[in-house]
């Protein structure tokens, strides 16, 4: 029984495991004739039984009373615990399982998801900050912005890099910004150029808006890449509806919704030297990416990612049977990240890796003090207030500043190429002053302030 991690996203509540996206599910649930189905099944016939299906019981997730009665269900977290049971048995969960969590999320919320996983075949050992998972291994500067989007609202999340750790700062919600939001719009645009175009109202009937509302998000697909006009097509019994829809014409009825989520985000990385990523979902917004502050340094995020990485990192993560605390700060750790990491289109700071194979040119060791230390992961910490010498030892060197924090960054290996990653204070490379993640080439030399040797690159033949 393999290590899971369940991302808790509305729109798509995903499961993972090492070896990449195993499920997804919607966050719908809907009663019909044969009694409660969740997930895909629900959302597709949401337009038709409107009063018995619900989209918000992990955005309001609670044991507050309904107020009326569908089904037997009392409240949210009943239908949560449907959504989890389904998730369970789709993906095939009876074992440990790492929660990744909306950063959103109460305490009162966190306590309601422990109780119902507590009723599930599965084993909770850990629950983390989703966007910090989501970040983690792809941090370059001393500051971060995640922006993800969920089916009722936009989120926001503002790491900073301190002490050697990814610490979350900030949570922004923005509400009524979500998928749903952009999907109810995209049907009233798409229901008006039907009336206008061939006098056919897909509203009109319930079966003939799910139709449309089923087949939006494969048209919005397909004219991605191409941004010519969305041809629409509804079926009925007697007749066969067409439409265009202009994708320029889509664009400009979303921009208001993208101008909610650009004006939070701009202010939150007004600060500068600063890194945006986003999710896969929110970049699938049609032309959202264009619309992004700084678009051209705009990373996107595999959806693959983030469990790849709990699962990497689950000594910080579980709860190691010492009751459960949510994990909002994780260390800057080697996780062996690298451009697959992307998404097509992404833009990545980093130079393209090496080509397979050792690189003549690729450095070895770290060498300080005469001492050579291997590379693979090098941590430098600093004993400014009580030593006097620096020193190197088995697990990595320790200065001598004055006025310099205990935790200087680290020196990493990644495949074939190394980097630095800085603590708070930065670092200096050849004279340049450089914060966050900075990728080192073979006689490179490293200090932090104008006191003490530096640490130099080097490769020592045939590594020995």
């Amino acid at each position: 029984m393999s290590l899971k991690v369940i991302e808790l996203n509305d729109s798509a509540v995903t499961v993972s495991d090492e070896s990449g996206l195993i499920f997804q599910s919607p966050g719908f649930a809907q009663f019909g004739d044969e009694g409660l189905v969740v997930g895909e099944e629900a959302e597709k016939q949401t337009r038709i039984r409107p009063t018995s299906s619900f989209n918000k019981f992990w955005h309001q997730l609670s044991m507050e009373p309904l107020g009326y009665s569908v089904g037997g269900v009392r409240h949210f977290a009943d239908l949560a615990f449907a959504h989890l049971m389904h998730l369970a048995d789709e993906a095939k969960i009876d074992g440990d399982v790492i929660l990744a969590v909306p950063g959103n999320f109460t305490s009162a919320q966190l306590s309601i998801l422990l109780g119902i996983t507590s009723h599930c075949p599965f084993n909770p050992v850990g629950v983390v900050d989703a966007a910090l998972a989501n970040t983690i291994r792809l941090a370059r500067k001393p500051h971060i912005i995640y922006a993800d989007i969920q089916l009722h609202q936009a989120l926001l999340t503002k790491f900073s890099i301190t002490d050697g750790n990814l610490q979350r700062d900030t949570v922004i919600q923005i509400p009524e910004a979500g998928l749903q939001n952009f999907m109810d719009l995209t049907m009233q645009l798409a229901t008006g150029l039907f009336i206008q175009q061939c006098r056919f109202n897909p509203q009109h009937t319930a079966e003939s808006e799910q139709q449309l509302y089923n087949a939006l998000p494969a048209w919005l697909k397909q004219h991605k890449d191409s941004k010519s006009s969305l041809l629409m097509e509804i079926k009925t019994a007697s007749a066969i509806h067409q439409a265009k829809l202009p994708w320029k014409s889509l664009v400009q009825e979303l921009a208001g919704y993208y101008a909610r989520i650009n004006q939070q985000l701009t202010a939150l990385a007004s600060e500068g030297n600063c890194q945006i990523l986003i999710s896969a979902s929110l970049a699938q917004l049609p032309d959202y990416i264009q619309s992004a502050p700084s678009h051209s340094d705009v990373q996107v995020v595999s959806p693959e990612l983030l469990g790849k990485t709990c699962i990497e990192l689950q000594q910080y993560i579980d709860s190691n049977g010492e009751g459960f605390h949510f994990v909002t700060r994780l260390p800057l750790v080697s996780t062996g990240a690298s451009n697959h990491e992307f998404e097509s289109g992404t833009v990545s700071e980093e130079p393209a890796p090496l080509e397979t194979g050792e690189h003549p040119g690729l450095p070895t060791h770290v060498l300080f003090e005469n001492h050579a230390l291997p590379l693979g992961k090098v941590a430098i910490r600093n004993d400014g207030a009580g030593g006097t010498t620096a020193a190197v030892n088995g697990r990595g060197i320790c200065l001598a500043l004055s006025e310099m924090p205990d935790y200087l960054g680290q020196i990493e290996k990644e495949d074939d190429r190394v980097f630095m990653v800085c603590g708070e204070a930065g670092a200096i490379v050849n004279g340049e002053k450089v914060a966050g993640r900075k990728q080192l080439s073979l006689g490179d030399q490293i200090t932090f302030n104008d006191q003490g040797k530096a640490i130099t690159l080097i490769r020592v033949r045939d590594g020995v």
